[in-house]
C-alpha cells in the first residue's frame, strides 16, 4: 500500500481525503495539469512524468517556486519561526505587517508558511487592497511540516509552477495531458461564499465557463478532464455534458466548530476526449 502524504500547507478544502477516489478516476497521461493547485494534495499522492501546476494566487505559486529552488535554505530559515517566541498575537501580527509591507519574494515565502501554520483555521485571505487579513490563531504548537515540506521538493523535481488564468492554463494542454481542477466550490448557502482567497471572486459565470473549458479541450485534443465541486442540482446542470460523474460523501475540513462539520456531497466530473 502506498503512503499518503499530506501538504505541508492548512487548507479550505485540500483534497487529501478525497485523493484516493480522485486518483482511481484520473487516467495515465504524460502530465498532469492543475489549474486550481491549491495545497497540492493530487499533485502529492500522484504519480505522472511531469506536472503543470498553476494557482491564480501568486503568493502560493511564489512560495512553491522558492522551495523548489532554494528547498534546503528556505527549511533552515523557516524553522526559526516556528519557536514559542514566535506564537503569540503580537508576534503574529507584526510578521503579518512585514509580509503585507514587502515585496521580496523569499521573505513573503517564508512568512506566507509561518501565517498558513498560525493563522485562524489554516485560511488564507486577503482584504480589497491585497492585504493579508487573517487572525492569529491561538494553537497551543504550531506544527513545523519539515517532512512534508521534504517530500513536496522532491515530487517538485518533475513539476513546473505558473501563475495565471485557468484558461491559460487550458491552453497548455497538450495530447495525452490529463487536467484535475479543483475550482472554489459552489457555495451551499448564500451565507457560505467563500470567495475572498486571491482577492478575486470565482462566480457562477465563471463556473460554467470551466465546464465549457472542459468540454472544448476534449473535443479539439486528446486529454482527459475531470473537475470536483459541491454536488447540487446547479453543477449537475452545468455538468450535464460530462461523460461519468461520480458523488462521494466527504467531511467538511473548515470549520469553527468541530461538531459543525458534517460530510456533505461532491461531484465529480469526468470529461473523456472525443478525438
Amino acid at each position: 500500500m502506498n503512503t499518503k502524504h499530506r501538504a505541508f500547507l492548512k487548507w479550505a478544502g485540500g483534497k487529501y481525503t478525497l485523493s484516493d477516489v480522485i486518483g482511481k478516476m484520473l487516467p495515465k497521461g504524460s502530465r498532469l495539469i492543475e489549474p486550481f493547485a491549491g495545497a497540492g494534495s493530487i499533485f502529492l499522492n500522484t504519480k505522472y512524468p511531469q506536472y503543470l501546476l498553476n494557482d491564480i494566487n501568486k503568493d502560493l505559486i511564489n512560495l512553491y517556486k522558492t522551495l523548489q529552488d532554494t528547498p534546503d535554505q528556505f527549511i533552515h530559515d523557516a524553522r526559526k519561526l516556528f519557536t514559542p517566541d514566535y506564537n503569540v498575537s503580537q508576534e503574529y501580527y507584526e510578521i503579518r505587517k512585514q509580509f503585507n509591507a514587502t515585496s521580496d519574494p523569499y521573505i513573503r515565502s517564508l512568512l506566507f508558511l509561518y501565517m498558513n501554520r498560525h493563522g485562524y483555521n489554516g485560511l488564507c485571505r486577503y482584504n480589497s487592497k491585497g492585504g493579508y487579513n487573517v487572525p492569529f490563531g491561538k494553537y497551543k504548537r504550531p506544527y513545523f511540516p519539515e517532512k512534508e515540506l521534504l517530500n513536496f521538493v522532491e515530487q517538485a523535481k518533475t513539476a513546473e509552477f505558473v501563475c495565471e488564468s485557468y484558461r491559460e492554463t487550458f491552453a497548455r494542454a497538450q495530447d495525452g495531458d490529463v487536467i484535475y481542477c479543483d475550482p472554489p466550490y459552489v457555495p451551499l448557502s448564500k451565507t457560505a461564499s467563500f470567495t475572498s482567497y486571491a482577492g478575486n471572486g470565482f462566480g457562477l459565470d465563471e463556473q460554467a465557463d470551466l465546464a465549457n473549458a472542459a468540454e472544448e479541450v476534449t473535443e479539439q485534443k486528446n486529454v482527459t478532464v475531470l473537475i470536483s465541486n459541491h454536488d447540487t442540482i446547479w453543477t449537475r446542470k452545468i455538468y450535464e455534458h460530462a461523460d461519468k460523474l461520480k458523488s462521494v460523501k466527504v467531511a467538511r475540513t473548515i470549520s469553527q466548530k468541530g461538531s459543525n462539520r458534517n460530510k456533505v456531497g461532491e461531484l465529480l466530473a469526468l470529461y473523456k476526449p472525443k478525438k
